[in-house]
């Protein structure tokens, strides 16, 4: 098992009561857990996230923590935090990575996956299936 090594899980939604189609506006949630599979503690220090709507226009996000925390996980331990983003289109991609620190110092990326922000035409949320889970360093 690698001494730094974090799984990251993706659950987004469509949130149509936020929503004004009409008006350009998509509003989505996600909801990610984070586990440490590592053999060592290590915290999450910041966030950088890639935003792409489906006209191909991107957006960056860089900043400290996830919803104003820096979670310090143990081996085997979990943070589940959940936020959103707004799109001028029915859909859309997000993938990043997290900017992690060990107990010794040393900092590590732990990508996040590309994940999709779909809505159909009834506005309902797209039955997707969930990306592969996958242990990124």
């Amino acid at each position: 098992m690698p001494m730094n090594e974090f799984l990251v899980q993706v659950q987004p939604a469509y949130l149509p009561e936020q929503s004004a189609p009409a008006a350009g506006v998509y509003v989505f949630s996600y909801t990610i857990t984070v586990t440490n599979t590592g053999e060592v503690p290590a915290q999450l220090i910041a966030r950088h996230w890639i935003i792409t709507n489906e006209l191909g226009h991107v957006e960056e996000v860089k900043g400290l923590g996830v919803v104003g925390r820096q979670p310090l996980l143990q081996p085997g331990e979990s943070f589940e935090y959940s936020s959103g983003c707004q799109l001028r289109t029915p859909t859309g991609t997000m993938r990043g990575s997290y900017l992690c620190v060990n107990h010794e110092g040393e900092t590590f990326d732990c990508e996040i996956p590309l994940f999709v922000l779909q809505m159909n035409e009834s506005g309902d949320p797209m039955p997707m299936p969930m990306p592969e889970k996958r242990v990124l360093h």
